[in-house]
């Protein structure tokens, strides 16, 4: 029962979508209205305000690292094992998925990944988020970063940790992550997809 509740308030922590919420406190437009349409750190940035964008990367990962931290932190006292715990940050993945208070309207999940895995083991998280990092500076798409980010996940933490009920965790939220930019891999793969920095579009 504590496991199902800690997943269900893990759930409800990530579907604040910080997208959103930072674009209408700053006077913005809705990022779902413009670009991508995805209410995402990378979309916001299409606004021309980067503290905005820098706020909901910000905001998106701290969630997903925070719901990892609280159910580790009162783990014993909630009686949450390993499993409860994984699932705690894969519910709170899914929470930015398809946030239950924006009608289940939620971004692509790579900064609230990257806070999941960070808040699992946080040397394998950097090392997904130097990943990503390396991808973006190179080719300037966020969608290529974060597609090899999210395939290198599960080989970066089977490699140094094995196989566990955690790697399952992470190899489910990878390939949520890959199936939610199934439209940018097309983009990708027509020449139309859009850079970083890229202005918005009505």
């Amino acid at each position: 029962m504590n496991t199902l509740i800690a997943v269900v308030l893990a759930y409800l922590l990530g579907s604040v979508s910080f997208a959103v919420v930072v674009s209408k406190l700053m006077g913005l437009s809705d990022p779902r209205t413009y670009g991508s349409k995805n209410p995402g750190a990378t979309n916001v940035l299409r606004s021309g305000n980067k503290a905005a964008a820098i706020l909901t990367l910000l905001g998106d990962a701290v969630k997903g690292w925070l719901a990892v931290w609280l159910a580790q932190h009162y783990a014993n006292a909630a009686d949450l094992s390993e499993a409860g715990i994984a699932l705690v940050g894969l519910a709170a993945f899914i929470g930015h998925l398809w946030p239950v208070f924006f009608r289940f309207i939620g971004g692509k999940g790579v900064a609230t990944a990257a806070g999941v895995l960070i808040g699992i083991q946080w040397q394998m998280g950097l090392g997904v988020l130097a990943v990503w990092l390396l991808v973006a500076f190179a080719t300037r798409y966020s969608s290529l970063a974060a597609l090899i980010a999210a395939a290198s996940a599960p080989m970066i933490y089977g490699m140094v940790f094995g196989s566990d009920v955690v790697l399952l965790a992470i190899f489910i939220m990878s390939g949520l992550l890959i199936y939610r930019h199934r439209q940018n891999i097309a983009n990708l793969m027509s020449g139309k997809e859009s850079k970083i920095g890229s202005k918005k579009k009505a």
